[in-house]
């Protein structure tokens, strides 16, 4: 039987516009560019990070954070530890700033119970030490405005 509307379909239905970061180093005590936003707010209902490269086993706290246009910067998270997350393993963040994000070792992660608006600007990974490892993130979301749109850093 075939399927009338496809995997990729559904997941626009639900969740909106998918933009994917390849492989990210997390190397550098510094704020790395995942996402760019222009046009406007966008509503974002997904945001995870995969481990493509496992992390050094190091203490190295990382937050997401969203740069605004006009502004200052605002947490998307509080701080986790990524010490020596291995390959596969899931990053994920719950919506509210004060919820550190969440780390699993491949198992599973918990989506965004809380979607987020984000302003004109960029959404990036900050982390505290200079650390080997990287991770893919990948988004989904809704612009709020005619003409948002979010592309990878």
């Amino acid at each position: 039987m075939t399927a009338m509307i496809q995997g990729d379909q559904v997941r626009s239905v639900v969740f909106g516009i998918r933009v994917e970061k390849t492989a990210l180093a997390i190397t550098a005590i510094s704020t790395k560019s995942l996402f760019l936003i222009t046009g406007g707010p966008i509503l974002i209902t997904s945001l995870v990070g995969v481990v493509t490269t496992a992390f050094q086993a190091q203490a190295n706290a990382a937050k997401l954070v969203a740069t605004p246009t006009v502004g200052t910067v605002n947490d998307l998270c509080a701080t986790v530890e990524t010490n020596g997350l291995i390959l596969g393993s899931l990053i994920g963040i719950t919506g509210l700033a004060a919820d550190a994000m969440v780390v699993s070792t491949g198992g599973g992660v918990s989506n965004l119970r809380n979607p987020l608006i984000v302003n004109t600007g960029a959404i990036g990974l900050n982390t505290a030490a200079s650390s080997t490892g990287a991770a893919r993130w990948v988004m989904t979301y809704v612009p709020l405005d005619l003409g948002a749109v979010a592309v990878a850093a």
